[in-house]
């Protein structure tokens, strides 16, 4: 869900960024606390286990592991294969954006092009304009959830009167009484038509599967990796490892990248 902030920093104030990081409605905290929450127990669960319940064996084994484990995490390129994804995942939403219909244009060549001020002219171009509207739910109850809902059968459609049993034709009774106007309506009704066969084509031709698949593997096995190789070795002074830092502070800030890869699924 795209959030609007462009209000709250209109103005270059001091606290102006800093108050954007601790809003919680579509932010990245609410996007990650559960996965953040299974992270944080699963390694402190780990910690405690090697601090206090582990053996001098058992801590020794647990060691070469963790040691393991680090420079496994240094074979994954997770930045290349983030980068890689979000450009994708991005410039597919911004074309998506770009491809929706709007109906303003088209209508407005309706009102100057088709001629007749009397009743029948009017429900004319009233017509025109619903048959805009109405491709418009038809494409958007393919590709949208809310308008499913609002729009789940054709019953729904023609309940709404944006669709009715007969459709008469205007050009034999010369309601648009020029060619080249006919020709210019005809132009952007048939952009207006492109645009919705552009959705349905986004809606249609998902992102290749083997993308997401590599993206979703290298995440998690990166974190399942560190959930390990980023715990505390006591002894005989690994490199690294000098400070006991109870809480992996720049490991949760690292776990924050998962938000970008989950951030683009919700806008495929």
């Amino acid at each position: 869900m795209t959030v609007t902030y462009s209000l709250n920093v209109s103005k270059a104030r001091l606290c102006g960024f800093a108050k954007l990081l601790l809003r919680w409605r579509g932010s990245i905290y609410k996007l990650l606390y559960r996965e953040m929450i299974i992270f944080c127990g699963l390694y402190y669960s780990l910690s405690a286990l090697y601090r206090y319940v582990f053996t001098e064996n058992q801590r020794t084994v647990f060691e070469k592991l963790t040691i393991y484990c680090e420079a496994f995490t240094n074979l994954i390129p997770l930045s290349f294969v983030l980068g890689f994804y979000v450009s994708i995942v991005v410039g597919r939403w911004w074309q998506q954006y770009l491809a929706i219909p709007w109906p303003d244009k088209v209508s407005m060549l309706i009102a100057a092009y088709v001629h007749g001020s009397d009743e029948r002219g009017k429900i004319i171009r009233r017509t025109l304009a619903r048959y805009l509207n109405l491709l418009s739910v038809l494409t958007f109850q393919s590709v949208s959830t809310s308008v499913k809902k609002r729009f789940p059968t054709l019953d729904h459609v023609e309940e709404s009167g944006l669709m009715t049993k007969e459709e008469r034709r205007a050009r034999k009774e010369g309601r648009i009484k020029d060619d080249v106007l006919l020709q210019a309506l005809l132009d952007e009704m048939h952009i207006f038509r492109g645009n919705c066969g552009m959705l349905f084509s986004y809606d249609w031709v998902s992102i290749p599967l083997v993308y997401t698949q590599v993206v979703t593997l290298a995440i998690y096995t990166y974190f399942l990796a560190t959930v390990m190789g980023r715990q505390f070795r006591s002894r005989k002074g690994y490199p690294g490892h000098e400070v006991d830092l109870y809480i992996p502070i720049f490991t949760i800030l690292q776990f924050f990248l998962y938000g970008v890869a989950k951030g683009c699924r919700a806008t495929y």
